[in-house]
C-alpha cells in the first residue's frame, strides 16, 4: 500500500533536489545511515547507480530509487533487509521504500529477455521492459496471495510456516494459482493446508507486501468441518487458540496483524 498523498511516477532523471526523497537501494537492502534513510551527502559519495528514477511524488516531493547491484559500502552506510528499516524510517518512508523495492527487484530481474534469451532495455515513460532483438515487453510481475482467518466460536486457527520467526503464527496463506478465483483460491489453501473447509467467507482487506512482489488479499471465514492436518512442508503446526490467549503474531504492520487484531476487537464481520 501507498500513503494517500503518493502520486505514482515514472521518470529517468539524474537530477535530484535538496528536497526530494532519496531511496537507494544495494541488491535488496536498503541503504540507511544511524537516523534514516541514507542522506544525499552520503549517496554523492557513492559511483554512479545502476537505475536512477522518479518513482512518484509524496507531499509535493519527488521520490526517487537509485539502485545499485554491487556496491562496496562505506562505514558510514548500512545495508537493511526492508522488514528491518520499519522501525529506524517509519511508516511512510518505509511504504515508499516497498514501491522501490519491487520496481528494482523487476529491473534486476528482467534484464535478458524471457522469449529469446537478448538483453533488455528499460522504457522511458512506464516501468517495463522491451526486448532489444525481438520486441518482447513485461511489466513489474505482481504475485496475489490469498490470507484467510478462520473462526470458530471464540477461537481462530493459526499456523505457522517454518520459515517463521520462534514462536510466531499467523492466518492461513497462499498464491492464487492460474484461472483460479479469489473465493477458489481461499477454500483450496485452507483445504490443502489445514485440512479444515469453511463457510461465510467475507472480504477483509488487501495490502502491497514487497517481499518480494505480493499482493495480500485477506479474508475471514468460519470453520465448517474436519480436524486439522497440517500440509507436510508447508505448515509446521497449526491450532486453535482463544481470542484471549493468542501467541506471537505477525508484526504490526502488516496485514494479517490487522486482520487478527480486527476479529480479536470484535470489529469484523
Amino acid at each position: 500500500m501507498l500513503p494517500n498523498d503518493f502520486t505514482p511516477a515514472h521518470t529517468h532523471t539524474e537530477h535530484i533536489h535538496a528536497e526530494d526523497i532519496v531511496i537507494a537501494l544495494h541488491g535488496n537492502t536498503l541503504l540507511c545511515d544511524q537516523s534514516g534513510l541514507a542522506s544525499m551527502a552520503h549517496i554523492a559519495r557513492l559511483p554512479s547507480a545502476d537505475y536512477q528514477l522518479i518513482i512518484g511524488h509524496y507531499q509535493g516531493r519527488a521520490v526517487h530509487l537509485l539502485y545499485w547491484r554491487e556496491l562496496a559500502l562505506p562505514d558510514t552506510l548500512k545495508a537493511l533487509e526492508l522488514r528491518a528499516s520499519h522501525a529506524l524510517i517509519g511508516e511512510e518512508l518505509w511504504l515508499l521504500a516497498g514501491r522501490a523495492s519491487q520496481i528494482a527487484t523487476f529491473y534486476h530481474t528482467h534484464r535478458f529477455c524471457g522469449v529469446c534469451g537478448a538483453s533488455t532495455r528499460p522504457l522511458a515513460h512506464e516501468a517495463a521492459c522491451e526486448c532489444s532483438s525481438c520486441g518482447h515487453r513485461v511489466w513489474p510481475r505482481i504475485s496475489p496471495a490469498v490470507m484467510v482467518l478462520i473462526r470458530r466460536g471464540n477461537e481462530i486457527l493459526l499456523a505457522r510456516s517454518p520459515h517463521f520467526r520462534a514462536g510466531m503464527y499467523s492466518a492461513v496463506a497462499g498464491y492464487v494459482e492460474p484461472g483460479e478465483s479469489l473465493e477458489q483460491c481461499a477454500h483450496r489453501e485452507v483445504l490443502e493446508e489445514v485440512g479444515v473447509r469453511i463457510k461465510n467467507l467475507h472480504w477483509f482487506g488487501s495490502q502491497s507486501w514487497a517481499f518480494p512482489h505480493s499482493l495480500m488479499l485477506a479474508f475471514i471465514a468460519d470453520y465448517e468441518s474436519g480436524e486439522i492436518v497440517c500440509q507436510e512442508g508447508e505448515i509446521e503446526d497449526a491450532r486453535w487458540f482463544d481470542l484471549t490467549a493468542l501467541p506471537d503474531l505477525p508484526s504490526s504492520y502488516s496485514v494479517a496483524w490487522r486482520l487478527i487484531d480486527a476479529v480479536r476487537r470484535g470489529e469484523a464481520v
